[in-house]
């Protein structure tokens, strides 16, 4: 993984002819890793090429292209988002619910046409995948905008976001021939699994779940920080034309394989079907298939294929004559609301979640679905003693449909946001403009659970042996009431506790006292502020290099770095604002807990040290050694380790499964090693 060696003198036309060469290369391996899921090279050899890309891009800033590979990633946040007006309307489509439905659209569209009953029509079957439909313009093959499908006339500006996408071509690949302009409509979507973790994730940080893969990816798309999008994994998938100039086809298959010559994911599973009969057979096969899929689909596009025929047919209203939506039949089940209860999240958000009679759907037994928020239990009227239709929103979440009214008795009970937590009797409010009631007692029990393992996990202050189940204990005792009071405990407060011994309690507490010397980014994230993550307190640490500056920021300071947008730079004032939180802060300080980013002088290293006043970064796990040891290594022989990425930074020594910090020192062009590299070199220092 070492840095490629370039040549040092460069003239413009050579770099400008590898740069060329370079990112036709690295298109080409995306499109086989990404659409074809057929890599040609190894992940090292795709490293390697696109590193040699971002230091000559870094050399040579003139030859930087909005196409390049490594614009992806890192555009600043924006206040708002612009609008664009699709060339062609962006028209939705009509349903069809059953067979006979589908019967009746090939039959009216014979009749417009007058086109004998029997004579066949051949049409085109897609799944119709459940994202958010976005229509991106090329000229000459290379990506300059792209937009939502807004109202269909106009749609919002989400090109840096859509950048960040990896089965979205910036540039068509070579060998097809390219029109002047072409808009290439599609959807971004998550995929069953992403969805899982995004939720996974947002159900740790306390954060409230997005209700589908649909909403995540709408959610994901719209954020003002591509940087956020970037971390969402969503995918676009493209399934028509808009405008195009310069360039024909005479039927909608064509298109299809040309979009997939030309570097685009299409729908695999497509169907060309030569007569109505064969696309009936196709949306059976998918209404039984349809679990099998990897993405969320709620039925079957049907389009006339010939484009002659397109144009005859037209539209009517505000749908194509010539296509329908195929919806699968939903699998629904009824039962009862019992009760509805509300759960505390980490950040304090009270989420109403209805306890039902067991009942099967889709395969398993659901009791409990999300009701979101007080406002969604308003507008579909649940109340308690209900009779609901439920299903699996997204084939995934149980939620309440909708309520059957006729079997109301009189006895149902309207729910209330209850006025203080059920946890801790704290005070609850609703900030304006938000659909979320939150706790906001900092030491709710309900929070400080979920708020003490995430200090402790592994991206935070990462302290082993800290569990669920120790926790809970904690808390029951009374040996914790926040976060700090971690750093005060003795072996013998832990000994009493159930499954503990002295050897265990006293692994718990030299893990405790080794997480006091974490980097500034591992505590800034571990705090739990609301909207900052890993890369945002990545950020803030390599800017403010203390907790002290940090704390005495203005929003304006903040909203001024690249990264921190509105909402964020306004949390993170909140967050210090709040006495509470600031008397933690001191308590976390007399614990020992460092505060700042280190700045001392490396102390004296061996002649031979290539280490001597190299700032190195650890992502990833080590096989051979804990992070901890790393870095007292690296102090050892001058250098000084660091705990995110910058220009500054003079390598990355990359483990097991890295993280963000691999692929910022990819974008930024910083070296990196393997953890045997980085061995050797140690070795070397030390004479061995």
């Amino acid at each position: 993984m070492r840095q490629p060696s370039l040549p040092p003198m460069w003239t413009l036309e050579q770099a400008r002819q590898r740069v060329e060469e370079l990112r036709r290369l690295i298109h080409y391996h995306n499109y086989r890793y990404y659409v074809l899921d057929s890599p040609e090279i190894t992940d090292a050899e795709y490293d390697a090429l696109f590193r040699e890309l971002v230091e000559l891009e870094a050399r040579f800033p003139e030859l930087i292209t909005p196409d390049s590979p490594t614009q992806r990633v890192g555009a600043p946040p924006r206040e708002e988002f612009g609008t664009i007006r699709h060339r062609v309307p962006m028209l939705s489509l009509a349903n069809a619910f059953d067979e006979e439905e589908l019967r009746e659209f090939d039959a009216r569209i014979k009749r417009f046409l007058e086109w004998p009953m029997e004579r066949p029509i051949e049409y085109v079957c897609e799944l119709k995948i459940d994202g958010l439909g976005v229509s991106l313009t090329y000229e000459e093959g290379v990506f300059v905008y792209g937009a939502t499908r807004g109202d269909g006339e106009v749609g919002e500006d989400v090109t840096p976001n859509l950048r960040t996408i990896k089965t979205l071509p910036l540039r068509f690949l070579e060998g097809v021939p390219l029109p002047r302009l072409i808009e290439v409509r599609g959807e971004v979507f998550l995929s069953k699994q992403e969805f899982l973790r995004i939720n996974e994730l947002r159900e740790r940080q306390g954060e409230p779940l997005f209700a589908n893969p649909r909403n995540a990816a709408a959610g994901s798309l719209r954020q003002l920080d591509p940087n956020i999008t970037a971390q969402r994994r969503l995918q676009f998938l493209a399934h028509s034309i808009g405008a195009v100039e310069g360039l024909e086809r005479e039927t909608h298959w064509e298109w299809l394989q040309y979009l997939h010559r030309a570097g685009f994911r299409v729908e695999e599973k497509a169907r060309r079907c030569r007569d109505i009969h064969e696309v009936l057979d196709y949306c059976r096969e998918w209404t039984e298939r349809k679990e099998e899929l990897e993405y969320e689909a709620d039925g079957v596009v049907v389009k006339v294929n010939s484009l002659a025929l397109q144009r005859q047919l037209g539209a009517v209203s505000r749908s194509p004559r010539w296509a329908i939506a195929y919806k699968f039949p939903v699998e629904q089940a009824e039962t009862k609301i019992l009760d509805i209860v509300v759960q505390v999240g980490r950040t304090g958000a009270l989420t109403p979640v209805a306890v039902m009679e067991p009942v099967s759907l889709a395969g398993t037994i659901v009791s409990r679905a999300t009701l979101h928020n007080e406002d969604e239990i308003r507008r579909k009227d649940v109340r308690i003693g209900d009779t609901v239709i439920i299903q699996k929103a997204g084939g995934i979440i149980p939620e309440v449909v909708r309520v059957v009214k006729e079997k109301r008795t009189g006895q149902e009970r309207s729910f209330q946001m209850p006025e203080r937590c059920p946890v801790c009797q704290g005070p609850v409010v609703r900030p304006e403009g938000e659909v979320v009631a939150r706790c906001e007692n900092a030491s709710c029990p309900a929070q400080l659970e979920r708020h003490i393992l995430h200090f402790g996990s592994r991206n935070g202050m990462d302290i082993e042996h800290l569990g669920p189940a120790l926790v809970r204990q904690l808390l029951a005792k009374g040996l914790v009431r926040d976060i700090a009071d971690l750093y005060f405990l003795h072996q013998e407060d832990l000994v009493p506790l159930e499954r503990m011994g002295k050897k265990s309690a006293q692994n718990v507490v030299e893990a405790i006292a080794r997480s006091k010397d974490r980097p500034l980014a591992k505590l800034i994230f571990a705090l739990g502020i609301r909207h900052v993550g890993e890369h945002v307190a990545e950020v803030l640490a390599e800017h403010f290099r203390s907790m002290d500056q940090l704390a005495q920021a203005t929003q304006e300071e903040l909203v001024a770095i690249p990264e921190i947008g509105p909402t964020i730079a306004e949390s993170i004032v909140d967050f210090f604002r709040n006495e509470r939180n600031l008397a933690l802060l001191e308590k976390l300080k007399r614990a020992g807990v460092r505060m700042e980013e280190r700045e001392e002088a490396p102390p004296s290293p061996p002649l031979v040290s290539p280490l001597a006043g190299k700032t190195v970064v650890f992502t990833g796990a080590l096989s051979s050694m804990s992070r901890e040891e790393a870095e007292a290594l690296v102090q050892r022989l001058g250098g000084r380790p660091a705990g995110s990425v910058s220009r500054k930074t003079d390598f990355v020594v990359v483990g097991e499964n890295p993280g963000s910090k691999y692929q910022k020192a990819l974008q930024l062009g910083v070296p990196t090693l393997t953890e045997e590299e980085f061995l050797r070199w140690v070795k070397e220092a030390q004479g061995s």
